[in-house]
């Protein structure tokens, strides 16, 4: 029994010996069992190198039409609970392992990841060397795949890959926000009302913003400036998400930045508030996922270990100052692994009015170096108030 109810630690059993295939865009085809779901589908192969916390990479919904491998060779050993997803059902369009759990050993489990899998209607393979497939995408880049366990023929899962979309150019933000606004209220005593724009963010976000007494008004992301200004926002905060930051209009981070309000964006929304101060943004060869990436905090000097989840990336100058029309723009944080941007700062008369980092500071299951941020983004909003905007 798990919290009352009898533990659904089953597996999928009719998934078990089922062949399935995984085929990339370039014809390198890996072979082995299905695991989960029974069918087809198509999405970008990227791999995470995180050794825990698959359930939060399932349900994160920057994962949105993608592929993702596992590089742990041993995956669902504490299964699935509800109170772990970061969001409201799976969002990845396909999953590949190594070695699946045969049954789960934890105590908060309720399900099998197989089964769990299975009932989302998540396709999915394992036996798969993952080891290969990851040395494949770190040469090649990330690419268009399928898992297919209904066709096996290569030849002809490939002809549907090379029709399906890829990631550059993909407006998924949409697709993925909440249809209508709601309200994450603050634990204990209300200090500050924050407007998110939900472009695909996590449940543990707001969640670590109403710790710190913030009210968080989630808005969907088709919302203007008129209805982030409606709820009377002493900050706001522009969330993760899927796709190509080029799709994502910028009327909104433009008109907070107008007004020096402070704003907090992470991952998607460090891209989004790069293109706002003009920067560009750029596809990775094949991006960052995982939950062991050095970062380091240019503001501190401190090197943190950092959790990742992005293919695309901002295209800004290492060093020196921009001057934007909001004001002096930074580099802040780098990624002591290959040196690409991984946090802004903007400055406005002697004061940081907008700041974000390309990692999750938020991160379930962690790690959570970076928890400090959402500090800083209530000292912003203190600063704010003292001084007027």
């Amino acid at each position: 029994m798990v919290n009352g109810r009898p533990a659904r630690n089953d597996l999928n059993r009719s998934s078990v010996n089922t062949p399935a295939l995984l085929v990339l865009e370039d014809g390198r085809t890996f072979r082995g069992e299905a695991y989960g779901a029974i069918g087809e589908t198509f999405g970008e192969a990227v791999f995470n190198t995180g050794m825990t916390g698959y359930q939060e990479t399932l349900t994160d919904p920057s994962y949105h039409r993608q592929i993702v491998a596992m590089t742990a060779p041993h995956i669902g050993n504490t299964g699935v609970n509800a109170a772990d997803a970061e969001s409201a059902r799976m969002w990845v369009a396909g999953y590949v392992v190594r070695d699946p759990a045969r049954v789960p050993s934890n105590w908060r489990s309720e399900q099998s990841l197989d089964a769990a899998l299975a009932e989302q209607g998540i396709v999915g393979i394992s036996g798969v060397d993952t080891r290969a497939l990851t040395r494949h995408l770190r040469e090649r880049g990330a690419m268009r795949a399928a898992v297919s366990s209904v066709d096996t023929d290569p030849d002809s899962v490939l002809e549907r890959v090379l029709a399906s979309p890829g990631m550059a150019g993909a407006d998924l933000a949409g697709e993925v926000s909440t249809p209508e606004p709601y309200v994450v209220e603050a634990k204990g005593e209300k200090r500050f009302t924050v407007a998110a724009l939900d472009l695909g963010i996590k449940r543990n976000t707001p969640r670590r913003m109403a710790e710190r007494g913030i009210e968080v008004h989630v808005l969907p992301a088709h919302s203007s400036i008129e209805d982030v200004l409606a709820v009377s926002p002493d900050g706001v905060f522009v969330s993760n998400g899927p796709g190509d930051p080029a799709t994502v209009p910028l009327a909104v981070p433009q008109g907070v930045l107008e007004r020096g309000i402070p704003l907090f964006g992470i991952c998607f929304g460090n891209q989004i508030l790069g293109r706002a101060l003009g920067f560009g943004t750029y596809k990775l060869r094949y991006g960052h996922r995982g939950i062991n990436q050095p970062v380091q905090d240019r503001t501190t000097g401190k090197v943190e270990i950092t959790a990742h989840n992005h293919g695309f990336a901002v295209d800004a100058p290492a060093e020196g100052v921009t001057e934007t029309p909001y004001g002096e723009a930074q580099v802040s944080h780098v990624c002591l692994n290959d040196g690409v941007v991984e946090g802004l700062e903007l400055r406005q008369g002697g004061r940081t009015t907008a700041f974000s980092v390309q990692y999750h500071p938020e991160a379930a299951a962690g790690p959570h170096d970076a928890d400090y941020l959402f500090d800083r983004f209530v000292s912003l909003m203190h600063q704010a108030q003292e001084g007027g905007r």
